[in-house]
């Protein structure tokens, strides 16, 4: 009877958790199959063609280094103290390679300045190996740059500056030379990484495949790993895998949180957050000093001076603001109605925030970043 009745309350338990459970969304939004990720990749190279608004040679010895090392490959022997560069830029090139490009396909790169060139604007990125984290060469980079900052000045010494002019990308200025081999999973499986680690959502994802699949074929490993028994042939496997992205899924609700800027003043509240009572009372207290100067005249036959004398007035305002009455459970619509009526500032609303955490009726996680 005991045993019945604990049933019948999961039971009861696991339909009100499918009620509340946020919309469907595909298995490929919410997880990224095991060892399917890019790599970055990173090279040192040389930007030539700039009108003027490269590295200081004399102050940047190693663009200077540069160039004399390319020259020298090309049979050039320039000579080291005659050398005075300004169309010459040391940058650094840096680049994603996506999961299963192959060689001879391209990709985007991003090019920085590592000197203190101005302007790395109608520069030309000269060829650039880039390298691995284990030190082999996978792309190779050249090409016209597109920069969208802007930099100016006058011999007067104004100067406008738009955006950022010391970094810019080359739209498929790379192309690939390896291949990165690609780790489907074991011999027998696949592996499903969520995007957000959460027990419930982990537990839904191998309830659906099952539900699709057949029992056995998922099993949660973990709150962010599902394993999935998946066909050995490489075929197979891809299609198996093009199935099992595209099964919708009720994610499970987020845990309750409150995110705070504090350089910004930005407040994010979720949608799970909630208050018990409290009252809350926020107001303005301003203080004005105001000094009145007065000149103080004695009589013709006095025989004093004419002096200065100041009036200090000190007046003190504070606005008089209601205050408001959380009821227990309060939702966020709620929260945000009751900062609204009182005209509160995000700087406000973050002292309220805080002050209801430290006294315990803010059920969520207060995150300051």
């Amino acid at each position: 009877m005991r045993r019945a009745l604990i049933v019948l309350c999961l039971m009861l338990i696991g339909g009100l958790t499918a009620q509340a459970t946020e919309p469907l969304q595909r298995i490929k939004d919410l997880a990224t199959f095991a060892g399917v990720r890019d790599n970055q990749i990173i090279g040192y190279g040389i930007v030539v063609g700039l009108p003027g608004t490269g590295d200081q040679t004399t102050q940047v010895p190693f663009t200077l280094q540069s160039i004399q090392n390319m020259l020298a490959r090309q049979g050039l022997s320039p000579s080291a103290g005659n050398v005075q560069l300004k169309n010459v830029a040391a940058v650094m090139v840096t680049a994603n390679l996506p999961p299963f490009v192959k060689p001879g396909q391209n990709i985007d790169v991003t090019v920085s300045s590592i000197g203190n060139a101005k302007s790395l604007r109608g520069g030309e990125l000269l060829m650039t190996p880039l390298k691995g984290v284990d030190g082999q060469i996978y792309a190779v980079a050249q090409g016209s740059l597109i920069v969208g900052g802007l930099d100016a000045s006058g011999k007067d010494g104004s100067r406008v500056t738009v955006n950022i002019p010391t970094a810019g990308r080359i739209p498929n200025g790379a192309i690939v030379e390896r291949a990165v081999p690609t780790m489907m999973g074991g011999a027998n499986a696949v592996y499903l990484d969520l995007n957000s680690p959460d027990f419930t959502t982990a537990r839904n994802i191998e309830k659906a495949i099952n539900q699709l699949m057949g029992a056995g074929v998922a099993e949660a490993v973990d709150g962010g790993t599902v394993r999935v028994r998946a066909p050995q042939d490489a075929n197979q496997r891809v299609g198996f895998m093009s199935v099992l992205e595209d099964i919708q899924v009720a994610p499970g609700e987020g845990p309750a949180k409150v995110v705070v800027n504090a350089r910004t003043g930005t407040v994010v509240i979720g949608q799970n957050v909630r208050i018990e009572a409290a009252a809350v009372s926020h107001g303005d207290l301003t203080v004005t000093v105001k000094e009145n100067a007065q000149v103080s005249q004695p009589n013709p036959l006095a025989g004093g001076n004419t002096v200065v004398t100041l009036n200090s007035q000190i007046g003190v305002k504070e606005d008089k603001k209601r205050a408001f009455l959380f009821n227990p459970g309060v939702t966020l619509n709620d929260i945000v109605k009751a900062v609204n009526a009182v005209g509160a500032s995000p700087s406000d609303l973050v002292a309220i925030l805080e002050a209801l955490k430290s006294a315990g009726a803010l059920k969520a996680q207060l995150i300051v970043i």
